[in-house]
């Protein structure tokens, strides 16, 4: 694993004030890469996704990944420099996979990272994953406590009820794996309430009991297909060249 990012930015200048405040505001030598990619054969372009340690020395329950692009014009000798920072790695990916980052090239699978405990959690970060900005954020919240847990609320454009959803990944260290689950509330004092309270399960969306369910379960169907043969459920397409890092703990964790 390389500990030393470095996007190659010396001869080059911020294009305006928000690249170069973002790029000043991160402190690379807090960052842990967890997975990058670099575009080939100039190296135009940058995707990085990173575990940031300032975070845990801050307010409790920030977001400790940050996503980061960095796009060159070696022409006018220029970059822009944007950062992101998401509670969990399928949100993080979605935000660089709508900025051009083929989804394969930033996946988190392998090594020692924590592994997903069942199909439903693939298909559900697939599902935030390709995205695109179906989901508006609303709040998140990181804790290695008890339990030990990463959620995202959103709104969902797409959904006709209970359109406020709640992303919740819980982490199983004994195990080493992880699970996802999507719950859906009418709005979001109603999601506020089962954080505080967490007395019933997390409430399933409408769509995965009406006729919508079939094609839920069709895409779980498929993805355990796809395991079971040894083969990646994201095409593994694109010709441009990854640099993947080795899989790290992160505060205690693995992702």
């Amino acid at each position: 694993m390389n500990d030393i990012l470095d996007f190659g930015l010396a001869d080059l200048s911020p294009v305006d004030d928000d690249s170069e405040e973002a790029m000043e505001a991160l402190w690379t030598g807090d960052l842990t890469v967890l997975s990058q990619h670099h575009t080939t054969p100039n190296g135009s372009h940058s995707f990085v996704l990173a575990h940031d340690r300032s975070v845990t020395w801050g307010i409790p329950g920030e977001p400790q990944l940050v996503a980061i692009t960095v796009a060159r014009d070696l022409q006018q000798s220029t970059f822009t420099f944007e950062t992101s920072h998401h509670a969990t790695a399928s949100f993080a990916q979605n935000w660089l996979a709508e900025r051009g980052c083929p989804l394969e090239r930033i996946a988190l699978r392998g090594g020692d990272y924590m592994k997903p405990a069942d199909d439903l959690t693939l298909q559900v970060e697939q599902q935030i994953q390709k995205s695109c900005t179906r989901y508006e954020v609303l709040d998140t919240y990181t804790s290695e406590d008890n339990p030990s847990e990463a959620w995202t609320l959103v709104n969902d454009s797409q959904a006709t009820q209970a359109p406020v959803r709640l992303f919740r990944e819980e982490w199983n260290h004994d195990a080493g794996t992880y699970t996802m689950r999507e719950g859906a509330f009418p709005d979001v004092g109603a999601a506020q309430t089962w954080l505080d309270e967490r007395s019933e399960p997390l409430p399933e969306p409408p769509e995965y009991s009406d006729h919508n369910g079939a094609v839920v379960r069709a895409r779980i169907a498929r993805l355990a297909l796809s395991r079971s043969a040894g083969t990646s459920p994201t095409p593994q397409t694109g010709l441009d060249a990854p640099r993947a890092t080795a899989a790290v703990p992160v505060q205690g964790r693995l992702l």
